[in-house]
This record gives structure tokens, C-alpha cells and sequence, in this order.
């Protein structure tokens, strides 16, 4: 017997997807649209976090001591830490110094800057090659060393001055060297770790003011549409009123009735969650090209989070179909 109900559950439930095509095609446009800004507006948000974290490099020196990582937030540590590990093995200590990396701007072209202790460095890499002279001051915060493929981009010599900028702050500074290194140091402007740590600063405030216009964005797609959700299902109930009295004649009770009409808005929302996700890839992508430049890679974290806001808002536009628990048999029966 309870094979039987649930075989005529889904026979219910398929004609009445076939019956309410127009409706519900509507709401399904409306699911497929907010989830395909919202997968797209996700998957920019979590790439662009992942491309920032493959900024960083392997040190060059014999130990590397790094944070644990914090989540998606980058790993940072203290820098008194550095203090703390010249203590410790002071005998046999030849250099330590911090690293700090940040995605810069010389005019409208990005350059990667590593802040960064001036004298420790030397003693770490008395091989480098260096036209002009080394920095020597630890904290100098007016000169820099550029690597030679950098200096050759931005057309550097040793004297000549340069503009960096990252998010709203910038400072200007003259170049001391040009190393040849190598490696990555040879595309990459090295400053003190205080130019670095402002830079830095700044672009910390810009990244969380776009996290917080992301996520605002999405708050509003899914308010408008929740809104276009509710406007389909409730005229869906109005045209529903009919079959309701008829099902609550024939014994169906109102738990069972709205148990289909909220299946039907979760698989809504699974159609239009799925559908919406592959097209904010490509959205991702389009943008990514377009504003930043970049591939953006999809984020497979972003498809289950995609289906669970799609069901949700469409389970909560669903909610004047419980107008029809209020039906009334005998009213319907009668043609009122």
C-alpha cells in the first residue's frame, strides 16, 4: 500500500509540472538567472584568492619557517618572529629575513614587490650580481633593488625613480640596483618591509571592500529573486485552488499536498541551481577576461553552494502556495 501512494505521489507530482509549464518556467528563470550571478560572483571571489596565494614563492634560503594556513584568509605571520629565531641560534645564524608579497602597479602594468630586510638579504645572497649598490639600511624606505627583467620592462637604471601603487596608496622610490638573481627575484621590485606592510595595508582594505560588494550583490540577486519566485506561485495558487479542493475531497490531507508543492519547488531550484552554476562559469570567465585580465578557474565548492541558495530561495518563494491548505472543499464543489 505505501508503494502504491508513493507511485501515485510522483504520477500527481509529473502532471502537475506538465499542467503549470508557463509558471513554472517563469520561476525557473528567475532561480536560473540569480544562480548563475551568484556562481559566477563566487567562483571570481574564491579564484582570485587562490591566484594570490600562488603569488608566493620558495624562499632561497636553507630553513623557511611559514604560518599555518588560516582558512582562505593568506597566512601571515609576525614579523618579531624573526627576532625571536636570530635569538634562538645566534651562533649559527648567518641571515633570516621576512618575505612579504605584493601585487603592485607601475602605471597600468603589475609587478610582483617583496618587502623585505635589506641587510639580511645581502648576507642571504652575496651571489647576486648588482649594478649599482646594495641597500644597506635595513628599514630604508626611499630606495629599492629591481631585478633585471623588471628593470628592462619598466626601462630602469640604477638612479632612476619609480612609481608603485597598490589599491589607493602609492610611494615613489629610487632604485639603488639591479640584481640579477636567477630566479623570480629577476621580475620583482624588493623594498623595505615597511613599504611593503603599507602597500600591503592597502590592498587588505580594497580586498575586503570588494568581498563585502560581493557579497551584498548576491544578498540583492537573491532578494530579487525570491520576489520573482513568490510573484510566479502565487498566481501558480491561484490556479491551483481547484485541484487542492479536489485532492482534499478525494481524502488527500493538507501535510501530503504541501509536501508535493515543496518537492516541486526543490526540484525548481535543483534544475535551475544546476543550470545556473554551468552558466556563471562561463559568466566567471567572461568577466575575468574582460575586467581583470585573467582565467578564472571554476571552483567545485561553488556548485553544492550554488544548488543549496538555488532550493532555498525557491522553497521560500514557495510560500503562498500554503494559501491553498485553506481551501475548501465544499466551496470548490459548489463553483464558488
Amino acid at each position: 500500500m505505501p508503494r502504491r501512494s508513493g507511485s501515485m505521489f510522483w504520477r500527481i507530482f509529473r502532471q502537475l509540472l506538465r499542467a503549470s509549464r508557463g509558471r513554472l518556467t517563469v520561476a525557473l528563470i528567475a532561480l536560473t538567472s540569480g544562480a548563475a550571478i551568484s556562481s559566477a560572483l563566487l567562483n571570481i571571489n574564491l579564484d582570485a584568492e587562490q591566484k594570490l596565494r600562488h603569488e608566493f614563492r620558495t624562499l632561497g634560503a636553507n630553513v623557511v619557517v611559514a604560518p599555518p594556513s588560516a582558512g582562505s584568509d593568506a597566512a601571515l605571520a609576525d614579523a618579531s618572529i624573526i627576532d625571536r629565531i636570530a635569538g634562538a641560534g645566534a651562533s649559527q645564524l648567518v641571515a633570516a629575513a621576512p618575505y612579504l608579497y605584493v601585487a603592485a602597479n607601475v602605471g597600468t602594468q603589475p609587478v610582483i614587490l617583496a618587502g623585505t630586510w635589506f641587510d639580511q638579504v645581502a648576507k642571504m645572497n652575496s651571489w647576486w650580481k648588482v649594478d649599482g649598490a646594495w641597500v644597506t639600511s635595513r628599514d630604508d624606505s626611499s630606495h629599492c633593488l629591481v631585478g633585471q627583467a623588471a628593470a628592462r620592462q619598466f626601462g630602469l637604471a640604477p638612479g632612476s625613480h619609480i612609481d608603485l601603487r597598490a589599491g589607493e596608496r602609492s610611494v615613489s622610490l629610487t632604485v639603488n640596483g639591479i640584481i640579477t638573481a636567477g630566479g623570480d627575484e629577476d621580475s620583482q621590485i624588493i623594498t623595505s618591509l615597511d613599504v611593503a606592510q603599507n602597500l600591503a595595508a592597502a590592498e587588505g582594505s580594497i580586498l575586503g571592500r570588494i568581498r563585502g560588494m560581493i557579497f551584498w550583490t548576491i544578498m540583492l540577486i537573491l532578494i530579487l529573486t525570491t520576489l520573482g519566485v513568490l510573484a510566479s506561485m502565487a498566481a501558480l495558487a491561484m490556479e491551483r485552488s481547484r485541484d487542492v479542493g479536489l485532492m482534499k475531497a478525494l481524502g488527500g490531507s493538507v501535510q501530503r499536498i504541501m509536501r508535493l508543492f515543496l518537492a516541486e519547488a526543490a526540484a525548481l531550484g535543483v534544475v535551475g541551481g544546476t543550470i545556473g552554476f554551468a552558466i556563471g562559469v562561463l559568466l566567471a570567465r567572461w568577466i575575468g577576461g574582460r575586467v581583470f585580465g585573467v582565467a578564472i578557474s571554476p571552483r567545485l565548492a561553488v556548485f553544492p553552494a550554488t544548488i543549496i541558495l538555488a532550493v532555498g530561495v525557491a522553497l521560500l518563494g514557495a510560500l503562498p502556495l500554503r494559501l491553498l491548505g485553506r481551501v475548501r472543499p465544499a466551496e470548490i464543489l459548489r463553483g464558488e
